[in-house]
């Protein structure tokens, strides 16, 4: 299981708060994850990457997102923790990797960036190899000489690009970002479908632009629940005054909403700070940070009138160390 985290504030957050600070950041659920339902706990080696946009806009600097990826171990690379001590952000994309398709290596690593456009993955598609060469066939030259890896979640982008009437644009409104993340699952789907795929395909994919943010809980089944999701927000994501130890909360003074946080695995004990995002839905963030969730409404898709849509079964993410959830 991979794993990723969001965060978008009003404010910069150092990015120590949420990559190394926190007794359950996503670095430490890298070796020591907590409430995995996975039993046998197994650890998230196989590379790292963070990617940041800067606080205040530099035209020498430019728009796009810097990246700092690795394929050390996270809890074992000096470099991270150092810069993590010393940069601030106000929207932020980690993951941390365990390898299911591609070699390790840098170019795997995510986050992927292109121009102002960072996306991430948690999960796998399903028999890739069989769609592989049909959705190469689907990209612009431009598009597909983007990709640098081998991994199903970087051609995955490549397709998602591919759906942006311009992926080189400064700017971009939620809702394109919203119809080309449904127009990538829904492609993906048609492929499997053609190549004779049967199996599911976990796909929580994140996607932002440095202003809004897109990300989905999502599995090609009916009967199956997604790789978990969990979304947080309040006014203050700090260490707590009693006791400490990188014990943190999400604080919320009033209704105002200036923290939002995306992950697959909440990074407090907090349960009342966690709300899990149901399968196949999608969490959008505005830049007026706004949250909206959204059903992703195809053949899958399970309405909530639906007893079965009550039920969805855990084993398919479990098996694969998809899913966690608060004790």
């Amino acid at each position: 299981m991979c794993r990723l985290l969001i965060y978008k504030g009003t404010s910069p957050v150092q990015l120590s708060h949420l990559l190394t600070r926190p007794v359950h950041s996503i670095i430490n659920q890298a070796f020591d994850s907590r409430l995995r339902v996975d039993l046998r706990r197994p650890i998230n080696g196989d590379g790292f990457g963070v990617g940041w946009y800067d606080s205040v806009y530099d035209e020498e600097l430019g728009h796009q997102p810097c990246i700092f990826t690795s394929i050390t171990p996270a809890w074992n690379n000096v470099n991270l923790t150092r810069l993590a001590e010393k940069i601030k952000s106000p929207l932020v994309f980690a993951h941390v990797r365990a390898t299911t398709a591609g070699s390790l290596s840098l170019d795997n690593c995510h986050p992927f960036v292109h121009g102002k456009i960072m996306f991430m993955h948690n999960g796998g598609i399903e028999q890739f190899p069989k769609i592989k060469r049909r959705l190469q066939q689907q990209l612009p030259d431009e598009i597909f000489h983007v990709v640098n890896g081998n991994t199903d979640s970087e051609w995955s982008f490549a397709l998602f690009l591919s759906k942006l009437r311009n992926p080189n644009a400064q700017s971009f409104t939620h809702t394109e970002l919203q119809k080309a993340m449904l127009e990538t699952i829904a492609s993906l789907n048609q492929f499997a479908e053609e190549a004779g795929v049967s199996q599911p395909s976990l796909l929580n994919f994140c996607v932002t632009d440095g202003v809004s943010v897109v990300a989905t809980r999502y599995v090609s089944s009916r009967n199956d629940a997604a790789a978990s999701l969990w979304f947080s927000s309040g006014t203050d994501f700090q260490e707590c005054s009693e006791g400490g130890g990188g014990h943190y909360k999400m604080s919320k003074a009033d209704k105002r909403e200036n923290i939002i946080m995306i992950a697959s695995e909440p990074l407090t004990f907090e349960k009342a700070d966690w709300m899990e995002i149901k399968t196949n839905y999608m969490i959008v963030v505005t830049e007026k940070m706004n949250v909206l969730l959204i059903p992703i409404i195809d053949k899958f898709y399970v309405p909530p009138s639906d007893p079965d849509g009550q039920s969805r079964d855990i084993d398919l993410a479990v098996a694969k160390g998809f899913y966690s959830h608060p004790k």
